[in-house]
């Protein structure tokens, strides 16, 4: 499939989407962990339907907002992070996200299941009675369960088959390359 799998993407998104409790999160956890280990630099984006805090209130960080700072950053020598408040501007898109990180060999993408980027499919047999998610979407390539899936020709592939998984990953992205320039 190669790079030219992603319309209209310069950067190195893969998605991994799925309904609450899929497995989403672990399976991030394990794909990143095994390209890290390749000696790749590895990014991660997670959406949430969810209002969400990463400083605790009374925090400096959190007194700088409540001030009304449009954008906070907190900077140690392990660590950057950048709050920024988006209440009139609206959720940004996800390339716009993407594009603000650090240049990256793969994006690994939790849940924007609508986006048009390639994707796998998390299930599990716990919450097996959600709709398939490969039906109406072209972008999910194949799916990740837990339990037999009719995936309708799509791959299926094992949930802890990490090694398949990111086979299918690397052959969809192409050659990792560290992307040079933000898009």
């Amino acid at each position: 499939m190669g790079k030219a799998f992603r319309p209209g993407h310069s950067l190195p998104l893969f998605g991994v989407a799925g309904w609450s409790n899929s497995g989403k999160t672990t399976l991030i956890e394990k794909l990143t962990r095994h390209f890290a280990g390749q000696g790749l630099r590895v990014a991660t984006i997670k959406h949430t339907h969810h209002k969400f805090d990463i400083d605790t209130p009374g925090s400096d960080t959190a007194r700088h907002r409540a001030a009304g700072a449009a954008e906070t950053a907190i900077v140690s020598g392990s660590r950057v992070a950048v709050i920024e408040e988006i209440d009139t501007a609206g959720e940004p898109s996800l390339e716009t996200v993407a594009s603000r990180l650090n240049p990256s060999d793969i994006i690994l993408v939790e849940g924007y299941k609508s986006a048009n980027i390639p994707k796998i499919e998390v299930r599990r047999a716990a919450v097996a009675t959600e709709k398939l998610l490969a039906n109406g979407d072209a972008m999910v390539l194949a799916i990740a369960a837990d339990y037999e899936v009719d995936a309708h020709g799509k791959p299926v592939f094992d949930l802890n088959d990490i090694d398949g998984i990111a086979g299918l990953i690397a052959d969809t992205l192409g050659p990792f390359a560290r992307v040079a320039e933000r898009a």
